[in-house]
């Protein structure tokens, strides 16, 4: 547990955001597999807070619901009117009090709209507050262009903050100044609950500003000080669809920095983009194009793309996949799939199989060394080990109201051309001949022929298409062929 773990941290999530132009609530908009408060939610925990509330507003049934699904424990308050930022925290803190938990230590209060921001950041924060014995400290950033933010004015001896000037409000000197205010702060809880009570709202939008409690702390003789986050990118919220691209660009290149870092070679990573659970081992090569959603793994050795898009798939050591779209399925190692193949939920695929071009899996499980190489549709079947299945075959798992099961046995060689009408069983060892449809069991080490006899009927086109090109033709070769007798 940290030295400095908060008793609190509250995330501002009511707004509206009026700017993405969504019925989707901002927060819960999404980059790189999570929400925007999702991400804050993740960074705040890496501090290890005693509670974590939620100040919840616009939409509030729904984002209440998407945080009990992604982190349970999360507390929510409600912000029935948004009324300013000051307004917001005091519903955050009372949502703890009014359950009888009494507030003493930091309280970290957090924007639900800043993706980038990241636990060690938010330590840096609670670590400088707790050394400098602040009252209050303010995550600052230096920023190439601070027109429009607050910038933070400084005590030039102390280096202890004096104000907080809006861009609007501020002199030229001031306006020079590149240290900006990002809205993120840790209080003393004791001192935060009691300047709360002293904001007013005697200002153009009649709304009570947390900045606020800053200026009236100070008065009081407490010190105000800023911890300056490293990167000022970190501090970026999100207001339109235009910023939620640019903050998905930046979260996907520091995602595929730390994986190229960790022994992972990504060819072209402005083409390739990655969910922040997805995993690696080292030596796993990602190539151009490729999309890594969800909780896809890929393990050393493996080779992934040129685009191919995985969601919740475990790529196993050494496999390749290539040209491939696949949602929920396992590749096992040494594992061949695509180009241009379709793995759905439940496939399986043993340690050196392969689902080669246009292959579409489904519910399947694959032996080892097994191929289905071509053209095939594999769905609620089974498959042993060292089994080839011809190209062109169809495994007819649906009767219209029910999907049933097909199992076919190890070291089988089934004809190109086959349909397997499910339920059926084709035994170790049996064969199916080509255009077959089975619709029975084969039993192990027999041969399925399941088709019509060939029957010819000698002239046919001359009679019912004379004088096509068929028939010309024809007619050209049976000359050819009895003048060569």
């Amino acid at each position: 547990m940290s030295a400095n773990r908060p008793a609190a941290v509250v995330v501002l999530a009511a707004g509206e955001g009026t700017r993405m132009k969504s019925a989707t609530p901002k927060v819960l908009h999404a980059i790189c597999g999570r929400s925007l408060v999702g991400h804050v939610v993740a960074a705040s925990r890496e501090l290890d807070p005693e509670h974590l509330v939620v100040v919840v507003g616009h939409a509030r049934d729904q984002v209440q619901a998407h945080l009990a699904e992604v982190d349970p424990a999360v507390r929510t308050a409600v912000q029935y009117e948004q009324n300013g930022t000051g307004h917001a925290v005091r519903i955050g803190l009372e949502e703890l009090t009014s359950k009888g938990i009494a507030l003493t230590g930091t309280v970290v209060v957090v924007c639900g709209d800043t993706p980038l921001l990241t636990g060690e950041t938010l330590k840096k924060l609670s670590d400088t507050h707790a050394a400098d014995g602040n009252a209050v400290t303010v995550l600052s950033a230096e920023v190439p262009d601070s027109t429009g933010y607050g910038r933070i004015v400084r005590d030039a001896d102390t280096g202890a903050v004096t104000a907080i000037v809006e861009h609007k409000d501020a002199t030229d000197a001031q306006r020079a100044i590149r240290e900006i205010n990002s809205g993120v702060f840790a209080f003393d809880a004791q001192l935060l609950v009691d300047a709360l009570g002293k904001v007013r709202t005697d200002n153009s939008q009649g709304e009570e500003y947390l900045t606020d409690v800053l200026g009236i702390l100070r008065a009081a003789g407490h010190r105000v000080g800023a911890a300056v986050a490293a990167d000022h990118r970190e501090i970026l919220g999100i207001n339109n669809r235009v910023q939620l691209s640019e903050a998905r660009r930046l979260l996907n290149e520091r995602l595929l920095n730390a994986a190229m870092l960790s022994g992972v070679t990504v060819v072209d990573p402005a083409t390739t983009w990655v969910d922040v659970s997805v995993t690696f081992e080292p030596d796993a090569t990602v190539l151009p194009g490729s999309q890594l959603l969800g909780s896809t793994h890929v393990a050393s050795g493996a080779e992934v793309g040129p685009n191919s898009r995985l969601t919740d798939t475990t790529v196993g050591a050494g496999a390749s996949v290539s040209f491939t779209v696949a949602d929920g399925a396992k590749v096992g190692p040494g594992a061949t799939v695509g180009p241009y193949a379709y793995l759905r939920p439940g496939t399986d695929l043993g340690p050196k199989s392969k689902a080669g071009a246009y292959v579409e899996m489904k519910n399947a499980q694959v032996g080892e060394g097994t191929k289905v190489p071509h053209l095939s549709y594999v769905g609620d079947a089974t498959i042993g080990e060292y089994t080839n299945i011809g190209a062109a075959s169809v495994f007819v798992n649906y009767d219209g109201e029910a999907k049933h099961h097909t199992t076919v046995g190890a070291h089988c060689r089934t004809g190109s051309d086959n349909m397997f009408v499910a339920p059926v069983t084709i035994g170790d060892g049996a064969y199916t001949a080509a255009g077959s449809v089975i619709t029975k069991d084969v039993p192990p080490g027999s041969l399925a022929v399941a088709r019509g006899q060939q029957r010819n009927i000698e002239g046919w086109v001359a009679r019912k298409r004379p004088g096509s090109a068929a028939a010309q033709a024809a007619s050209a070769a049976r000359q050819e062929s009895e003048g060569e007798r």
